[in-house]
């Protein structure tokens, strides 16, 4: 059995974001494509928690949809335990499919409002024909303990719980089919600060329990530091950076992620300097030539203009950054 159990290697997604044929025959204009993700390549490993962070825009939703099989990629490929997921074949995506979840950033937009909880749950269970008769129901009181709350609660509708109640129901769902890996994307930023702790540990704990693998999608960096074994940075569709969790925080090599950092406010009062976040995400269906992050970067020189960087090693990691590669940072 390999150790690595989803790869994903120059994931590209385009969207059509032209104008009407009309419009653009009178206006004299061309198709225009909104690049959401550019050649992404990353491999998580069994049991791992890998984040993906970055600012609004920088195509982490993108990713997490593409692998999950909610959007076909542009080009690339996904692989899952060494598998190649084909979105076209039926067949072979319903094998897979009942291996992987999501739980999705509002708990109460994802579960449908005219069902009971115990049908919401109960739905891939059937569905994967994990479970019949009497043993369904029994499957939903034991998913429902499992995340903290009562097999009770089985009989009532989402809107008869708070924003954390909702968010393990949603995690119960995504438990039902005993998938190995679950996509979380943003499961903590709609809820309450004080609630946010309590899932992201019931997450932790049954990581732990099931040896689950976690994709985590976030752009809270308290949050990714609390679960990642390892952090990928996004900027612009574009993977810039991949270290290991902790060193990250301490050592980011690539300047894009120095700029994430220093945004964090300091608590702690602990005096650090930090530098101010210069610029904003520039246009995506128009960006930079070279290095899309050059018009905001203190390090960039002539061939970041010019040269899309490749990712080099660095301690930890990797990085794609000329800077980097030639030893300015």
């Amino acid at each position: 059995m390999s150790d690595m159990l989803l790869q994903v290697e120059g994931l590209t997604r385009y969207f059509d974001v032209s104008k009407p044929w009309l419009n653009r025959v009178l206006e004299r204009e061309e198709k225009q494509f909104l690049t959401a993700t550019a050649d992404v390549s990353f491999e998580i490993r069994r049991g791992e928690t890998f984040a993906l962070v970055g600012e609004s825009g920088s195509g982490k939703s993108t990713i997490a949809k593409m692998i999950v099989g909610l959007l076909e990629p542009s080009a690339g490929k996904i692989l899952f335990d060494g598998q190649e997921m084909n979105f076209a074949s039926g067949a072979a995506m319903r094998a897979l499919r009942r291996r992987f979840q999501m739980i999705f950033q509002d708990p109460f937009a994802s579960l449908n409002p005219r069902w009971r909880v115990g049908e919401i749950i109960a739905e891939p269970i059937r569905t994967f024909g994990l479970a019949k008769g009497a043993a369904v129901s029994k499957e939903v009181g034991r998913l429902l303990d499992l995340v903290g709350l009562s097999a009770a609660d089985a009989a009532k509708f989402p809107h008869e719980f708070s924003g954390g109640q909702r968010q393990r129901i949603a995690i119960a769902r995504a438990l039902s089919s005993r998938p190995e890996f679950i996509v979380c994307d943003e499961p903590t930023s709609a809820l309450d600060v004080s609630v946010q702790a309590q899932i992201l540990n019931l997450m932790r704990d049954l990581q732990d329990e099931f040896n689950l693998t976690y994709l985590l999608i976030s752009h809270d960096l308290s949050v990714v530091r609390h679960m990642s074994n390892r952090i990928g940075v996004l900027y612009l569709g574009r993977l810039v950076e991949v270290s290991e969790g902790k060193r990250l925080f301490t050592d980011p090599q690539h300047p894009y992620s120095r700029m994430l950092l220093d945004a964090v406010p300091d608590l702690a009062l602990s005096g650090r300097r930090r530098k101010k976040v210069e610029g904003e995400i520039p246009n995506p269906i128009n960006p930079p030539s070279g290095c899309s992050f050059h018009p905001r970067c203190p390090l960039a020189f002539d061939r970041c203009k010019a040269e899309v960087p490749q990712p080099v090693e660095t301690p930890g990691g990797r990085a794609a950054c000329f800077a980097v590669a030639e030893g300015k940072v």
